[in-house]
């Protein structure tokens, strides 16, 4: 797997990352529990979209640096700028998810920042396995790309059929397997995840949310991972534009949840985006679609499906 980045850039990556991190855990546990309104949830977005456009400035200017071409710098800013871009979009999937799991264990808001800040982590890793693995598979196995292009028009038109269906949690698997392995309490303990009654130890609620966001975690990267891969091979772009999405979806997270409603369209528009990645990648040796191309595409998509919900929302929903 071969990346242009050079090495001290993906230094300063993993220092960004580990500062975050810092600031996540540290700094902001010091507020304790208490549940983000929307202002706070506004600006941590606003902050954290910021530093993705610098660092993709900062990517630029290396990549010129490096190679001695602007052409270059632009092309490959602009592959870091299509990965955010889908990256985050289908991101906001996966929060619908999330909200399902908050609603459906009534968590109290004090306590999701913590479920959310675990799982990002927990993210990051997972994602950064699934990454190496995915570009070693590509660099060993050209024609991976075909499956991972009819995985994702497969996973488009499913999201498409699924789209505006009361989604459940009572059906689910996974919550019926964990419910036979482990005794759970009725009640939360605080922020904890295991609590002792009757002088056992057992689970909290919240240690089955963590359980089910992990799992969403992993259906999310086994969606979002190729379709990056059908914007570039580059490792360094690949994994930065997945983490830098990563990393400010807690702050989406409460953003959204305030606002969900008025983007019931959404779906429709994330399935839409899926088959049309699905299908470049299957064309790729055939025809390769722009950069550029793509991400007018992905934001042509999102833009015309937020207007027509907010057009076609419920009274009550605007």
């Amino acid at each position: 797997m071969q990346t242009i980045a050079p090495l001290w850039l993906w230094i300063v990556f993993v220092g960004i990352v580990l500062v975050s991190l810092f600031i996540d855990f540290v700094v902001l546990k010091k507020q304790g529990a208490h549940e983000i309104g929307v202002k706070e949830a506004l600006n941590w977005s606003i902050i954290w979209i910021a530093l993705s456009f610098v660092f993709n400035g900062l990517f630029w200017w290396a990549v010129k640096d490096t190679t001695g071409s602007v052409e270059m710098a632009n092309t490959k800013s602009l592959e870091f700028l299509t990965g955010y871009l889908i990256e985050k979009s289908l991101a906001v999937d996966n929060i619908f998810v999330f909200l399902l799991v908050f609603t459906y264990f009534a968590v109290p808001p004090t306590f999701q920042k913590r479920v959310l800040m675990i799982g990002i982590v927990g993210a990051i890793v997972l994602r950064t396995v699934m990454i190496l693995v995915g570009g070693w598979l590509l660099a060993q196995f050209h024609w991976i790309l075909y499956v991972f292009g009819a995985f994702l028009i497969l996973t488009g038109i499913k999201m498409w059929l699924a789209a505006g269906q009361e989604p459940s949690l009572d059906d689910n698997p996974a919550l019926k397997l964990l419910r036979k392995l482990l005794p759970v309490s009725k009640d939360y303990d605080g922020e904890k995840f295991w609590t002792v009654q009757n002088g056992k130890k057992i689970a909290t609620p919240l240690f089955m949310v963590i359980c089910l966001v992990a799992l969403t975690d992993v259906i999310f990267a086994v969606d979002s991972i190729p379709a990056i891969f059908a914007i570039t091979s580059d490792p360094f772009i690949v994994l930065t534009s997945n983490v830098f999405a990563i990393l400010g979806l807690r702050a989406m997270y409460f953003l959204l949840a305030a606002v969900a409603n008025k983007f019931h369209l959404l779906n429709y528009g994330l399935a839409v985006i899926l088959v049309f990645i699905g299908t470049k990648m299957c064309l790729i040796d055939l025809y390769k679609i722009p950069v550029a191309v793509s991400l007018g595409v992905v934001v042509g998509i999102l833009a015309l499906t937020m207007v027509l919900s907010v057009r076609t929302a419920k009274p009550e929903a605007k």
